[in-house]
C-alpha cells in the first residue's frame, strides 16, 4: 500500500510538472491528483517540495529514458529512424494533451536551474543518463562521433519541443525530427544506414 500511494505522489507530481511547472504546483494539489491522504506526502518525502521534486524529476527521467531504449530496441529502426520516432512521440503527445504535455524534466530545469541546487543537479542527472544512453545506441550503430552527435540531438530536441509548445504547432518538432535523422543518417556507415 505504501509503496503504491508514493509512486501515485510521483506520477501526479511528474503530470503536473510537466504541465504547469514546478513552482505553479502546490503540495496540496499534488496530493489531491493522486488520490492520496495529505500526511502521506511528508511520510515519503520528509524534505517537502524540493525533495519532492528531485525524486519526480529521476522518476520522470527513468521513464523517459526506458521509452527511448524501447524506440531504439523496436526491429527495423535504425538510428535515425529511433531519432524520427521519438520525436513523433512528443508531436503525438503534445497534440494529445492540447500541448500540455511536455518534457517534465526541461520544464522543471527552466525554472529551477538558479534557485534549488538539488533540483538542478537531478535535472542535470537526467540528461546525463539520456545523453549516455543516446551515444551508446549512436556508437553500436556505428554513428560517430556517437557524443557530440548524442549532444546535438537531445538538445535539437529540447529546444524543438520548447518552440513546438509555445506555438501551439509541431513544426518545429517535425521539422527538426528530418534535419536530425538525416544529420544522423551522414553520421551512420552505408552498411546500417
Amino acid at each position: 500500500m505504501g509503496s503504491d500511494t508514493r509512486a501515485r505522489l510521483l506520477e501526479a507530481a511528474a503530470q503536473l510538472f510537466r504541465e504547469q511547472g514546478y513552482a505553479a504546483t502546490g503540495l496540496k494539489q499534488v496530493t489531491a491528483e493522486a488520490g492520496a491522504p495529505w500526511g502521506s506526502l511528508y511520510h515519503f518525502f520528509p524534505g517537502g517540495k524540493e525533495q519532492l521534486g528531485a525524486e519526480t524529476i529521476a522518476h520522470s527521467g527513468g521513464r523517459y529514458l526506458r521509452l527511448f531504449d524501447l524506440v531504439y530496441g523496436r526491429e527495423g529502426n535504425d538510428a535515425a529512424g529511433s531519432v524520427r520516432a521519438f520525436f513523433q512521440l512528443s508531436v503525438d503527445a503534445l497534440e494529445k494533451s492540447g500541448w500540455a504535455d511536455g518534457c517534465p524534466i526541461a520544464t522543471v530545469a527552466l525554472e529551477a536551474a538558479t534557485t534549488s541546487e538539488p533540483l538542478r543537479h537531478a535535472c542535470a542527472e537526467v540528461f546525463a543518463s539520456w545523453r549516455t544512453a543516446t551515444a551508446r545506441h549512436f556508437a553500436s550503430a556505428g554513428v560517430e562521433p556517437a557524443e557530440d552527435l548524442a549532444i546535438y540531438v537531445l538538445s535539437a530536441f529540447e529546444g524543438a519541443l520548447i518552440l513546438s509548445r509555445t506555438s501551439h504547432d509541431t513544426a518545429p518538432l517535425r521539422v527538426t525530427a528530418e534535419i536530425v535523422a538525416r544529420t544522423i543518417g551522414d553520421h551512420t556507415p552505408r552498411s546500417t544506414a
